[in-house]
């Protein structure tokens, strides 16, 4: 990946047609089986950008044995700024984001390229994890199927569709539609979030075209615990999507906020509570399965996909995880319709209880102050 020298064949030095940059931050072996995979891509012609976000492991040392360029922060400021100082470093038109605990499929690079190169007027496409998730368990293998069949839905075309979104586990964009845009926004998002989606929802209202990519793959190496997914689904995502939507008015009807999707949260709330209710009348227990029947046969072509994959128990036991993921939902729309009142209360001018009239002005020779003063008293009793 090194610049070739200028000869008669190559009058100046290469410029790579790919920086992919990869934020980091104690990136351990996931890290670096990243960094592997990235070397054995079908595509070779790139430069490669690792950011270390306030490492405490040896996570530059491994990037530069991988002969990456290793831009250092000297604390941690969050992938969102970290992404940014990787975008100003790179040299070539085109720059890939990838996560740190993600694996490229060997195809992913040049099938990404060659939709650019195929559509100039394409300004940034995403792909989707891989229906093979490498961590073992329950929660994460749901975690990243979910992923994968969520991106994997919708009409496409050449193995494509039209997007509003963008995302930056395993997504390309033309480096000077990123920078005229600013980029990322650190500020809004100083740790983990949603700022790949606000930066989608900047470039399509401005008119700039996105795609999801079914067969641009990777790998999610991730660990899932159940108590991080909730974290996650709640204030990396679900309080802050809202809240964007809420300061956009954008109407969201895409990827996992379709409208049945919306149906399946309102109806797991409403089975929580039947369920609950079922202590005291138990007609409210046949309310709670018949809310579960209904949520299952919405996403029967999801536990459809489990099955295929992993077996009709493993289908059966996500069950539970699918209800917890709607409840997280559901719970990060009343916690962001919350704040989002809390926050118009603070900016909304105060009103005095009682109307403030000025009292009208007495012109006279004598002692025009002391009837100034009188009136003023007279209106604040």
């Amino acid at each position: 990946m090194d610049d070739v020298p200028a000869g008669p064949a190559s009058p100046g030095p290469r410029r790579p047609s790919l920086s992919v940059v990869v934020p980091v931050r104690n990136g351990g072996r996931d890290f670096e089986r990243c960094l592997r995979r990235l070397r054995d891509s079908h595509l070779a012609d790139f430069e490669l950008i690792v950011v270390d976000d306030g490492s405490t492991d040896d996570s530059a040392a491994v990037a530069e044995r991988a002969g990456a360029i290793v831009v250092r922060l000297d604390r941690p400021q969050g992938p969102a700024a970290a992404r940014n100082r990787g975008a100003r470093a790179a040299s070539a038109p085109l720059v890939f984001f990838l996560d740190a605990d993600v694996a490229v499929h060997p195809r992913a690079l040049d099938r990404a390229l060659a939709r650019f190169a195929a559509d100039p007027g394409l300004s940034a496409l995403f792909g989707s994890y891989d229906d093979a998730p490498a961590a073992p368990g329950i929660v994460s293998q749901y975690r990243n199927l979910l992923h994968h069949f969520v991106h994997q839905q919708g009409t496409f075309r050449d193995d494509i569709r039209p997007v509003h979104t963008f995302w930056t586990g395993c997504g390309l964009i033309r480096r000077e539609v990123f920078l005229a845009f600013g980029g990322f926004d650190p500020r809004l998002y100083p740790r983990p979030a949603i700022e790949d989606i606000e930066l989608g929802y900047r470039l399509t209202r401005a008119g700039h075209r996105i795609v999801l990519a079914r067969d641009v793959l990777a790998t999610h190496l991730k660990r899932w615990t159940l108590g991080e997914m909730v974290r996650t689904d709640i204030f990396r995502r679900g309080v802050p999507w809202m809240l964007l939507i809420k300061r956009t008015g954008t109407v969201e009807t895409d990827l996992n906020v379709k409208a049945s999707q919306k149906l399946c949260v309102a109806l797991t709330g409403l089975t929580l509570l039947a369920a609950a209710g079922s202590v005291l009348a138990p007609g409210a227990g046949l309310a709670a399965a018949a809310g579960l029947a209904a949520i299952v046969a919405l996403n029967r072509p999801f536990f459809a996909f489990l099955a295929r994959r992993k077996g009709w128990p493993f289908a059966c036991a996500a069950v539970p995880l699918h209800l917890v993921y709607y409840g997280c939902c559901g719970l990060s729309v009343i916690l962001a319709a919350a704040h989002w009142r809390a926050g118009r209360l603070r900016r909304r001018p105060r009103r005095p209880d009682r109307a403030i009239v000025p009292a009208p002005h007495v012109a006279g020779p004598r002692s025009p102050g002391r009837r100034a003063s009188r009136g003023d008293a007279g209106t604040r009793r």
